[in-house]
């Protein structure tokens, strides 16, 4: 091993709007003081109970992802399971996510940046 996972860092134009968001989807905390970083305009952060933190730098002409466009690639996506699809698009949608397309027991949605992000549901009995 040569390291761990310090965070995972997307690139945006307005990094306080997406650390909102996922903080909403996620819970945790926004902007909590870390001596890893400095926070600022051009940064923000989400600290998950988990340990995981998600990074949000701005990034000047930021071209948001289009899933599936090479033109437009992703640069990175989340896999977020869900206890029942429905509810959690409902919910993602009432954040501001835009629904992309299902796919069986996921859905493709982009948060209001554009990056990309999954939902999927539990497996369904028998599969």
């Amino acid at each position: 091993m040569i390291g761990t996972l310090q965070c995972l860092v997307l690139d945006c134009s307005d990094p306080a709007a997406p650390a909102r968001f996922y903080a909403g989807l996620l819970g945790g905390e926004v902007d909590r003081p870390d001596p890893r970083w400095s926070l600022g305009a051009g940064w923000s952060t989400l600290h998950l109970d988990g340990g995981l933190v998600l990074c949000f730098q701005q990034v000047a002409d930021h071209r948001p992802p289009r899933w599936g466009d090479p033109e437009h690639p992703q640069q990175a996506h989340l896999d977020l399971d869900v206890a029942d699809l429905a509810v959690a698009a409902r919910e993602a949608r009432a954040l501001g996510a835009a629904h992309l397309y299902d796919a069986g027991r996921w859905s493709v949605f982009v948060d209001p940046a554009g990056h990309p992000f999954c939902l999927i549901g539990p497996p369904r009995s028998g599969s």
